[in-house]
């Protein structure tokens, strides 16, 4: 017997306009969408339905499995901490970024990331999770061990996409000294004669490992159909490099120029919604609200504040003439997912997966009442 749900009296944000009516639920997809008042089903009161929103960068489970410098938690504790707070923000489709490549100065041991995936994917599979979690592997393409990290995954169906990263100083997101200084220098407390080892070590490690790690990690990805990301693309030949590489999100870019480019060339155009809440970027890199006013940002992710991947669109269209609210939620909605190739969900429309969220905003920070994946209430 088929199962239905209504949703009647709410303000559905479809992909290029806001209707007021109902929602028909049948078995975890949406049947049927009809304008008008009803006095069927659970009443909306007038609040906002908008698809469940689909994250693909956050650090956030990081945070959990590290609350503390050298402290590691229980990885499925970890996982479910993350994942409550995530749903609760809207989202139902999240790409939990897992790091590649580490040294001695940062990022986890060999074997780490492999043991959260398993986590993620037993939680899964026992029935711990309410939205729905993939994998984000973010490759930092200056380590030494990358490559032996990303092995780990080779045959993980999960990985759905995978970054490019170059954190070396002097380029991308470090293009200058001073935010070098302020990240590692300052917060590491390590004097000039030390710090200048280890500038001249981590330029040395991208010299010699970039390019050949990241086109290796590229051509992995073409094989297996997994969308590639760039990072904090900064110039021209950047991308001209991603373009090579078959991207199709381009991360954080750190110019204009780099991000109108991207977009010209069909790159989704990927900044922090913490930018766009801030109003500003947390390293001294370009604002998320100027690319938005040029019409070449396409994506949104929080990043490290879940629940600005829900505040941002609504600040974008107060404050953005040219941006719509249907269109400031496609940034977080229907864009992310098309660039990842997950055509079922992201959208209101008749067939696709009901990741649905109620949505009630008066004014200022909007309040997530409730939260259904593939029709069925997780928050």
């Amino acid at each position: 017997m088929s199962k239905e749900t209504v949703f009647s009296n709410a303000r559905i944000v479809l992909e290029d306009d806001i209707l007021s009516g109902s929602i028909l639920i049948r078995d975890g997809k949406i049947a049927d969408i009809s304008e008008g008042n009803s006095v069927a089903g659970e009443d909306f009161e007038g609040d906002y339905m908008i698809p469940g929103l689909v994250e693909l960068h956050t650090d956030h489970l990081e945070g959990h499995y590290q609350p503390r410098p050298g402290i590691r938690w229980n990885k499925t504790a970890a996982v479910q901490a993350h994942d409550a707070q995530i749903v609760t923000s809207g989202i139902t489709t999240v790409f939990d970024c897992l790091r590649m490549g580490a040294d001695e100065d940062g990022g986890f041991e060999h074997g780490e990331m492999r043991e959260m995936a398993d986590a993620i994917q037993s939680a899964e599979t026992e029935g711990r999770l309410r939205a729905e979690h993939l994998i984000h592997l973010r490759c930092e393409v200056s380590a030494d061990n990358v490559l032996e990290h990303f092995a780990d995954f080779e045959s993980d169906r999960h990985v759905r996409l995978v970054s490019l990263m170059d954190h070396a100083p002097g380029q991308r997101q470090f293009q200058t000294m001073d935010q070098y200084i302020f990240y590692y220098q300052k917060k590491r407390g390590l004097s000039d004669e030390a710090f200048a080892r280890f500038v001249a070590k981590r330029q040395a490690e991208s010299a010699r490992n970039s390019t050949p790690h990241r086109n290796a990690i590229a051509k992995v990805c073409a094989e297996r159909g997994i969308t590639v990301a760039s990072h904090d693309d900064a110039t021209l030949s950047h991308v001209d490099e991603a373009i090579d590489n078959g991207v199709r999100l381009a991360e954080f870019p750190t110019s204009f120029d780099a991000a109108r480019a991207s977009h010209e060339h069909g790159m989704s155009v990927l900044m922090g919604a913490p930018n766009i809440v801030r109003g500003k970027s947390h390293s001294g890199n370009i604002a998320a609200r100027d690319l938005a006013e040029m019409g070449v940002l396409d994506v949104l992710s929080s990043d490290y504040v879940p629940l600005s991947l829900l505040h941002a669109p609504f600040i974008l269209a107060d404050e953005v003439e040219s941006i719509s609210l249907p269109k400031a939620i496609a940034m977080v909605t229907s864009t992310p997912a098309r660039t990842v190739s997950l055509d079922d969900r992201g959208r209101i429309a008749t067939g696709l997966r009901a990741d649905l969220v109620r949505v009630h905003r008066s004014h200022g920070v909007p309040v997530t009442r409730s939260v259904w994946r593939q029709g069925r209430r997780v928050a």
